[in-house]
């Protein structure tokens, strides 16, 4: 299907939409109603600018016409000819833009986020890195409105996190955060190196969507849910009951912990809140591996064991190893204010690729 015809088809459904939405029948079904009402708003931008291109398609052909026609007073064709150069530029512009807007999105795109921080390879200094990233997280998504919420963070020392969960909530939070995954390398001095030698740590972080009951069905049976005392940094007893939970998932063998809460319940509830996520992403990444072709549609190979990015602190500076791209603003990168920097270049850099896979 060539551009053109898929403008007119977006056009057929905003008008189809628009019929059904006035229809009797849907304004006394509310659930209904908000349905279609919220399809419509995602796609009337859209509309207006295919709407605004195909003017400007009509002017351009009006102009062209009265260039081409021999009858025209030469000040005319001349006030044309200026005219036709400008809506061309007008309309390759809008092209762009609604190009952009049609090309296919990830189904994942409008979902929430489950965000999972791991320390790797670099001993303490790898869980205080994977504290920054954390946090560096937390003020990114503070800074677009979005909901952070803690399900758990596991301490290995004070301030140093060996695993770390939360649950982003808001519009489009995946689109956004899904290329944050793969493995994150600092190179700094730790406070304890009494030399000044750089040390190289890691961690790693995944980023999945999350999921509703319906999309993810488990079998209680599949399920080995075990309940001990919760513990703190260094081992120590932080409850006095047997509210921490582990639930093991038998198929896949994933395991999910969780302690956070003081209520067993609320433990077991989160458990399978990122449980459900992890499954998911393990199907997903079997489906994945089957299709070649979707390789050549993503910045990076998509595989979490990646190198993404690496934060040099004597240098000052970010690179992202996927798109080549040096920021010397480590401080407000980790700050999460211009992390958003790097988000737009990787999307962006994914748009190329797609719109060339297009033509």
């Amino acid at each position: 299907m060539n551009l053109e015809e898929n403008l007119n088809k977006i056009l057929s459904k905003y008008d189809d939409l628009q019929k059904k939405v006035a229809s009797e029948e849907i304004m006394n079904s509310p659930k209904e109603y908000a349905s279609l009402s919220k399809e419509i708003s995602e796609i009337s931008n859209l509309v207006s600018l295919i709407k605004n291109y195909k003017k400007i398609k009509d002017e351009i052909k009006d102009s062209k016409l009265i260039i081409e026609d021999d009858k025209s007073d030469e000040e005319i064709k001349r006030m044309a000819s200026l005219e036709l150069e400008e809506l061309r530029k007008k309309g390759k512009e809008l092209e762009s833009k609604i190009k952009i807007l049609v090309l296919p999105k990830d189904k994942d795109d409008t979902k929430n986020v489950v965000l999972e921080i791991r320390a790797g390879t670099g001993g303490d200094e790898a869980g205080l890195f994977a504290a920054n990233l954390f946090r560096m997280y937390q003020r990114y998504c503070e800074n677009n409105s979005w909901k952070f919420e803690v399900l758990s963070i596991n301490e290995s020392l004070v301030g140093s996190y060996k695993e770390s969960t939360a649950l982003v909530s808001g519009s489009n939070v995946f689109s956004k955060l899904k290329f944050e995954s793969g493995v994150h390398r600092v190179q700094r001095v730790p406070e304890t190196e009494a030399s000044g030698r750089i040390h190289t740590s890691a961690a790693t972080v995944a980023v999945l969507p999350e999921v509703q009951d319906v999309e993810v069905k488990i079998d209680e049976k599949d399920l080995r849910i075990d309940v001990f005392r919760a513990s703190g940094p260094g081992g120590q007893s932080v409850n006095t009951t047997d509210s921490a939970v582990r639930i093991t998932h038998i198929p896949t063998n994933i395991v999910v912990q969780q302690q956070d809460e003081k209520s067993q319940h609320k433990n077991k509830a989160k458990a399978l809140k990122i449980l459900r996520a992890r499954i998911y992403d393990y199907e997903q990444s079997k489906l994945k591996k089957n299709q070649s072709e979707s390789r050549k549609n993503q910045v990076g190979s998509g595989d979490r064991s990646e190198r993404i990015r690496t934060y040099n602190f004597p240098q000052g500076r970010v690179t992202d190893h996927r798109i080549n791209l040096t920021l010397h603003k480590l401080e407000e990168v980790l700050s999460g204010n211009a992390l958003s920097e790097i988000i737009n270049e990787l999307i962006a850099k994914d748009q190329a690729i797609k719109l060339e896979n297009m033509n």
